[in-house]
């Protein structure tokens, strides 16, 4: 049996098990996993507590940006495989793709109420022989928690009966996409794929395999846990690296973009870009979940997300310098998102940085972003910005602030007689 066939024959099987799968949050992670589910033949409702997100599903459309993923969930919406719903229906399998932010107590502690909701919410369906996965990314020890909320809700459920196998399975398996790939590696990319017990792994492993053509990478869920978690504070500390570069650099008054550029040329070297910080929902999260459980070991991983954390006051400073030079300027932000070419403001440096030029200098900031018309969506911060079209924002302005390397910024000359503050290295 071949490749493409034998991946046939295992999704055929899963179909016969789980044959109605409901996905918990219909954000980022948890619509394309829902349209990928239908799209393998399930029959899926993706759940949401916002009613105007899970009328768009309904209605076909979708309310975030990703290539692909809107022409994926008109087509399964018509075909009625896919719907959606705001209270969990009873299904064969539970996928939960809900936020988990940390807390702002001064200490970054994990925030896993939204898990917990969402948990209780769909335990009241819960029947003997379902599976729950979690996919939201959360700190060690977050699926185990799973199953006590579940026992508080359904004490008449079994969940860890004779020789660890109980009523219900419950799995780890979070997702390990980029924004603006999402589609491609959503089925690309390995899995790690972590059970409470052995039978809820196997379990798991046969949902995925409907869609997902990399390997299956098979563990436990406190293992996976922190696979995830890892993942994105290996990134974390090596942009760390790059950014506190970027400080010396600039104390010596040295180009950071050649250094990086000529130590890359070493065999053994790949230093990253620097930037105006870290954003995004996982990279400058996750890595506090880690400190949090561990502060006396986790030294070399809260340095880097000070660094990171530290980077847009940075910025605000050099701007600041800018203006002492040059009185009286109007500043131009250029980008508002986490990162190039997506729509996602989700604890995005830019924005931060844009925010508090403008509350310094008021009416002398503005603000222009390919994805700006969807900011007051997603950051009712946005309100207090003054957004322009590109070319009318770099002409009317005296200092230029490239915070974001969105593709149509590529083809911009660096303009002249204007002061530069390039946090991105955009005209280097």
């Amino acid at each position: 049996m071949n490749i493409l066939a034998a991946q046939k024959s295992t999704s055929s099987e899963a179909l016969t098990e789980f044959q109605t799968i409901a996905v918990i949050g219909l954000g980022y992670v948890g619509l394309p996993a829902a349209a990928m589910f239908a799209r393998a033949g399930a029959r899926v409702i993706g759940v949401d507590v916002d009613q105007h997100v899970v009328a768009a599903l309904n209605a076909g459309n979708t309310t975030i940006v990703e290539p692909g993923l809107a022409e994926l969930v008109r087509e399964q919406v018509s075909t009625g495989r896919l719907t959606g719903a705001t209270e969990p229906p009873p299904a064969d399998a539970f996928v939960i793709a809900v936020p988990t932010p940390f807390q702002q107590d001064g200490a970054h502690s994990p925030d896993i109420s939204y898990v917990e909701a969402a948990v209780r919410r769909l335990a009241t369906v819960l029947q003997p022989g379902n599976l729950v996965i979690l996919e939201s990314t959360s700190p060690v020890g977050t699926t185990q928690h799973v199953i006590e909320v579940i026992r508080s809700v359904r004490p008449d459920l079994e969940l860890l009966g004779v020789n660890g196998e109980g009523d219900i399975d419950i799995a780890y398996s979070p997702e390990r996409v980029i924004p603006g790939r999402t589609m491609v590696e959503i089925t690309s990319n390995a899995r790690v794929i972590g059970g409470v017990t052995p039978r809820a792994t196997q379990r798991a492993s046969r949902l995925y395999r409907m869609f997902v053509q990399g390997e299956c990478l098979l563990t436990n869920d406190r293992t996976a846990e922190m696979v995830k978690l890892t993942e994105n504070t290996f990134r974390d500390v090596n942009i760390a690296l790059a950014n506190e570069l970027s400080l010396i650099c600039d104390r010596f008054g040295i180009d950071v973009w050649e250094v990086i550029s000529l130590a890359n040329r070493h065999p053994r070297v790949s230093i990253l870009s620097p930037g105006p910080g870290v954003g995004g929902h996982c990279i400058s999260i996750d890595p506090w979940f880690i400190v949090s459980q561990a502060p006396d070991l986790a030294r070399l991983i809260r340095t880097a997300r000070e660094v990171n954390d530290a980077k847009p006051a940075f910025v605000v400073r050099k701007v600041q310098e800018a203006m002492l030079e040059r009185p009286n300027s109007r500043i131009a932000c250029l980008g508002l998102t986490y990162k190039p070419d997506i729509d996602d403001f989700r604890e995005s440096p830019a924005l931060h940085i844009a925010l508090s030029l403008s509350a310094s200098w008021i009416g002398r900031v503005v603000a222009a972003d390919p994805y700006a018309t969807l900011l007051p969506q997603r950051d009712s911060r946005g309100d207090a910005l003054i957004i322009k079209p590109l070319d009318e924002a770099i002409d009317t302005s005296d200092i230029i602030v490239p915070l974001v390397g969105h593709q149509e910024y590529q083809r911009i000359q660096v303009p002249k007689n204007k002061i530069i503050v390039d946090t991105i290295g955009l005209w280097c």
